[in-house]
């Protein structure tokens, strides 16, 4: 596979190596807490599942089925959305771009785990399975792979799939959530295939190269929407649970909105 170099773009790749590092430093104190917190809930488990190969067959869908929920989440939550935003604030989409990696997520993101461990799956376990579908998910950050065969495609998260879920073509908005399994997507609603060139970016791109303005962009424009605007206490909260453009004035556009918007216009 022939890497093409007008693909990447140093400042672009600079920035999001710079993410990738940040992660993992911080990942040594979040994993450590996250791994303390597993731990805890373990004692509190409804049955022991051992360290056998089956176990492990078990965790691979378990797991990758909570992935699903959490990375749907990240999408229609503006508070789990404010650390996940980072992942899809580039406007290329290379290897480099999955190295675009949360700095605050990891502290707070395993809450959707927790159900495993209380089911049985050694904390140990549960955390294996989540490198291993972090690292599966690397591959498929590239525009070099068109298609794969077809039960390839029918089953598995691909170039082709994730390349739908970093577009911002209206149809493409909030696609494609799978980690390694796109029959998740397919099961829950929530799958597009690629069709049209996809465009990568943010539906508002931040337009900076800078890894810590990367990082809290979306932090601050979230606190400053929850304290400082006008409204009641109550939509003061929503801003942090509804998804991403809500306003309290009903002034903001979702991204259904822009589905809807691009479904009646193809219906022309």
């Amino acid at each position: 596979m022939k890497i093409k170099l007008e693909d990447y773009e140093f400042k672009d790749a600079a920035t999001s190596i710079a993410m990738g590092l940040g992660n993992v430093l911080l990942g040594l104190i979040s994993k450590s807490l996250v791994f303390g917190v597993f731990l805890f809930f373990y004692k509190f488990r409804l049955f022991t599942i051992p360290f056998a190969w089956w176990s492990w067959v078990l965790v691979l869908f378990a797991e990758d089925f909570c992935y699903y929920w959490f990375h749907r989440t990240s999408h229609e939550n503006r508070l789990f959305w404010a650390s996940h935003v980072v992942h899809h604030s580039s406007q290329k989409y290379n290897l480099s771009t999955a190295l675009r990696q949360t700095w605050s997520g990891s502290f707070y993101s395993f809450i959707f785990w927790i159900p495993l461990i209380l089911i049985g799956f050694h904390p140990m376990m549960v955390l294996v399975q989540i490198s291993i579908s972090l690292l599966y998910q690397y591959w498929i950050h590239t525009e070099l792979i068109t298609k794969l065969p077809n039960w390839f495609e029918a089953v598995f998260n691909t170039p082709s799939h994730h390349r739908v879920h970093h577009a911002t073509n209206p149809q493409y908005l909030d696609r494609n959530h799978a980690g390694i399994f796109i029959i998740w997507d397919k099961l829950f609603g929530t799958f597009e295939p690629e069709v049209e060139k996809p465009v990568y970016g943010l539906v508002k791109n931040i337009n900076t190269y800078n890894p810590v303005k990367v990082a809290f962009n979306e932090w601050i424009q979230l606190f400053k929407d929850a304290f400082t605007s006008k409204t009641n206490f109550v939509n003061r909260l929503k801003y942090l649970a509804k998804p991403p453009g809500w306003k309290h004035d009903g002034t903001g556009i979702l991204s259904t909105d822009l589905r809807k918007e691009w479904e009646q216009k193809k219906g022309k």
